[in-house]
């Protein structure tokens, strides 16, 4: 099931004017605050009636100015999870869960409440209030709801913004299976670079309420041009990979496109697919393969583009078997090593570099 954006709307200074289709999957609206991304959201609820422009969903319309279609939020059948979890403070767990029960079309089949409990791992909590769950067990609890009402897609606001790191790693692992197991469409907005590359297949970039770029997320992240949206520490590729092995030293090997990788311990069984999130700034490069280094991971790669920025830094974009890297460096060490489109080289990357929270689910 896609979903087709065609909307212009003024807010303020900010003059939104977004186009785009989602297929099926998580689709992320990704920029920095300001960029529309939650206009965007709320037009696609009907929480906002653009100015003008068409909104579908599959063959659904939702929205189309020229024809005067504007269906209301409570039939258009989107859940809608916000970044404050919003549950009714006096209903049990279960009682908030089955109040989203209710709005499910009851010629509609969908998950079942056990099989929501279960997928979410909130069947312990079902006696309890909210004011007694952690922030993350409030969203799942939120996600639950939203579920239970059978939504032909659901919308995500930054459901983690309001969480501190370690409930945000709580909640991931839900997301994923959410995205992997229900099939369900999702959009989901947010500003961090970590979630977007962990969950999303597809990402719109928004800039001042323009589409920047959009696309699958290993190439939206892997082009040099990002660096501007994605700030330059937070510039990086993603790589598809497969678990391939699990060492007794408390290593996880991963195949990739270019090679293999060795990464701290990878909770994932052996065959599985996977992503990993590599940052530009942990990429080193060198023009022959180098020994005699405490570094397990170097993949033979080729120059395909370098970005110049304003400052004494490159950034330099490297094709690797069928996948992409990025590679922060200087201006001089790219001149010292002689670095142009079509030159091969190795890339550099130590295992702790990778942090736990850039290995996700594929």
């Amino acid at each position: 099931m896609s979903l087709s954006v065609d909307i212009r709307h003024t807010l303020g200074d900010l003059v939104v004017e977004v186009a785009f289709e989602a297929p099926g999957g998580i689709t992320a609206l990704f920029g920095q605050s300001g960029s529309g991304k939650t206009t965007v959201i709320n037009a696609v609820a009907g929480l906002l009636t653009p100015q003008s422009g068409r909104i579908a969903l599959h063959s659904s319309v939702l929205f189309d100015h020229t024809h005067r279609t504007n269906v209301a939020p409570y039939r258009r059948r989107l859940g809608y999870v916000f970044q404050d979890a919003r549950l009714f403070p006096h209903l049990t767990v279960l009682g908030n869960l089955t109040y989203g029960s209710r709005f499910a079309p009851r010629d509609n089949a969908g998950p079942a409440l056990e099989d929501v409990t279960d997928m979410l791992g909130i069947t312990s909590l079902l006696n309890r209030r909210p004011g007694g769950l952690s922030g993350g067990e409030k969203q799942r609890v939120a996600i639950g709801r939203a579920l239970l009402s059978h939504p032909r897609m659901l919308l995500m606001d930054e459901p983690l913004a309001a969480l501190d790191t370690n409930r945000k790693e709580e909640i991931l692992p839900y997301l994923e299976q959410l995205r992997d197991v229900t099939g369900l469409p999702i959009l989901y907005v947010s500003h961090s670079v970590a979630e977007v590359a962990r969950l999303a297949d597809t990402v719109v970039v928004l800039d001042q309420g323009r589409v920047a770029q959009v696309g699958p997320t290993e190439h939206v992240f892997s082009d040099p041009g990002m660096v501007r949206q994605l700030g330059l520490r937070e510039a990086g590729a993603v790589l598809p990979a497969t678990v391939t092995t699990h060492h007794t030293d408390g290593l996880t090997e991963l195949a990739v496109s270019g090679g293999t990788l060795m990464l701290p311990q990878v909770d994932l069984p052996t065959g599985a697919s996977t992503r990993v999130r590599i940052l530009a700034q942990d990429v080193i490069l060198s023009r022959e393969r180098p020994v005699g280094l405490s570094a397990l991971n170097i993949l033979s790669a080729t120059v395909t583009e370098i970005r110049a920025g304003g400052g004494p830094g490159v950034v330099v974009q490297l094709q690797c078997g069928q996948d992409h890297l990025l590679a922060r460096i200087t201006r001089r060490s790219a001149q010292a090593l002689g670095l142009a489109a079509g030159v091969s080289c190795h890339a550099v990357i130590k295992s702790v570099s990778v942090a736990r929270h850039d290995v996700g689910r594929s």
